[in-house]
């Protein structure tokens, strides 16, 4: 029999709980978006003359990057989070929206009150402000009320092992992991000597959490992963329970985390370095086998069609630049941009099935099902640009382009530099015009409002 890989929509508020969310990961990618068409553009030959604000570049990255990674992938996890819970403890979860919407609001509004200098740390980059600060820590206390929500009124996985009980079990291995990312930003910042300041401070505050964090959001990819397998009809040979032992795995690294803090100081090397190789490693315990199990069924399964399309063409691209991003992990020498060709394809990975996820979702949610040709279409031309946009970064990298600058910062001394740097900027471009293609496909079908008697249930 064919285990369904999906969860029943409740009925009740968690559903409106839920959109909520939706709404606001949505907005974060719209914000997102603004920012990136001035990133791409800041960084491109020749048109990067015309943008010599080295400030201004650097203080949109830092927006555009905690909008489209921090506040789209955690607010996509409240969306799964709500549909995994009980009823109990509603005004905690609606308090956790709260919280995070307004921490999202300032984040986009604070660059306008003034120079925001910018820091690049990694993870989360940070504008030196008072006002940005207080957006991280207000984003924060939601995000941590929704995670403590999410463990205290979780679903049970139930006796009788099925897939909507292996996809619970996976969110709650992704909350017990996030559970770690906020233990870990808390240790770390009372761990800190006084004495540690500017780009150091913010690099070693963020450097364990951040890295919790990524084993957070590929957890939740695997969940979405099963999801858009199995509503495209994909049959996969794993069952639900070894299914539930591949979570196990994607989760036993996270507790390495407390030993590494114990071990060494967190302003240490080894501190840095273990982190690296926990994520380098532990990170590919449960994703490749998993991913392999899940590509061998596509390669089995029949052509999709109809509302299917959408979904397979997110599953399949997700996968592709999971995968090229993963493979570019183990090239990295040295800092240059194949660190961001690195973590493009992996976060737009993960991206790739949270948009695939939101296809499905708005039926179910009781929106109006996604027009389905530009659907289809969409994942491919959003996939192909940031394809072309890493391998443009990993091209340059192998020539020494430093990340994190533009303009003559870049050093684009030669034709193979400037070849490559204008590929990542055709690719970012086209990129663009398919994160664009979501959002209008998705707003057509959320503006015009829930319908409750059509949910599915």
């Amino acid at each position: 029999m064919h285990d369904e890989y999906v969860l029943a929509v409740p009925p009740d508020s968690r559903r409106r709980l839920a959109i909520a969310w939706l709404w606001l990961g949505i907005m974060a990618l719209l914000g997102s978006g603004v920012f990136s068409v001035l990133l791409v553009l800041s960084r491109t030959p020749y048109i990067q003359d015309v943008f010599p604000w080295i400030d201004f570049f650097r203080t949109a990255l830092v927006v555009h990057v905690d909008l489209s990674v921090l506040v789209w992938f955690l607010a996509f996890g409240g969306v799964l989070w709500s549909l995994n819970s009980t009823p109990r403890f509603m005004l905690l979860g609606w308090s956790a929206l709260g919280f995070a919407a307004l921490g999202a609001a300032l984040m986009v509004v604070v660059p306008f009150f003034g120079p925001g200098n910018p820091l690049m740390s990694n993870y989360i980059p940070v504008l030196q402000t008072p006002l940005f600060t207080v957006a991280l820590l207000g984003f924060g206390f939601g995000i941590s009320l929704l995670i403590l929500r999410s463990m205290t009124a979780n679903s049970l996985v139930g006796k009788r092992m099925q897939g909507a009980g292996a996809l619970r079990f996976g969110l709650n291995t992704a909350a017990v992991s996030a559970v770690m990312a906020v233990l870990a930003f808390t240790w770390s910042y009372l761990a800190i000597p006084d004495s540690v300041t500017g780009k150091p401070y913010y690099e070693l505050l963020f450097w364990g959490g951040g890295h919790m964090l990524q084993f957070t959001y590929t957890l939740l990819m695997l969940v979405a992963w099963l999801w858009l397998a199995s509503v495209s009809g994909v049959r996969l040979p794993l069952s639900p329970r070894v299914v539930l032992v591949l979570f196990v795995f994607g989760l036993l690294a996270v507790f390495m985390a407390p030993l590494i803090y114990y071990s060494h100081a967190v302003v240490s090397a080894e501190h840095i370095k273990l982190f690296t190789w926990l994520m380098a490693y532990g990170g590919s315990l449960a994703p490749v086998p998993l991913g392999l199990a899940v590509f061998y069924g596509l390669l089995r399964s029949s052509p999709p069609s109809g509302p299917q399309a959408p979904l397979r063409s997110a599953l399949w691209t997700s996968m592709i630049l999971f995968g090229v991003g993963g493979g570019i992990g183990f090239l990295i020498e040295g800092i240059n941009v194949t660190i961001p060709a690195h973590y493009h394809g992996s976060i737009v990975g993960v991206t790739l099935a949270f948009m695939g996820m939101t296809y499905d979702l708005l039926p179910r949610l009781g929106y109006a099902r996604p027009s389905m040709r530009p659907a289809r279409l969409q994942p491919y031309v959003y996939a192909s640009g940031q394809l072309l946009h890493v391998i443009g970064l990993w091209w340059s990298g192998g020539y020494g382009v430093q990340r994190k600058v533009a303009g003559a910062e870049q050093g684009l001394d030669g034709l193979e530099k400037i070849a490559a740097m204008g590929l990542m900027g055709f690719g970012g471009l086209a990129a663009i015009v398919g994160g664009l293609m979501f959002l209008v496909i998705v707003l057509s079908a959320m503006v015009k409002g829930p319908r409750v008697q059509k949910a599915v249930e």
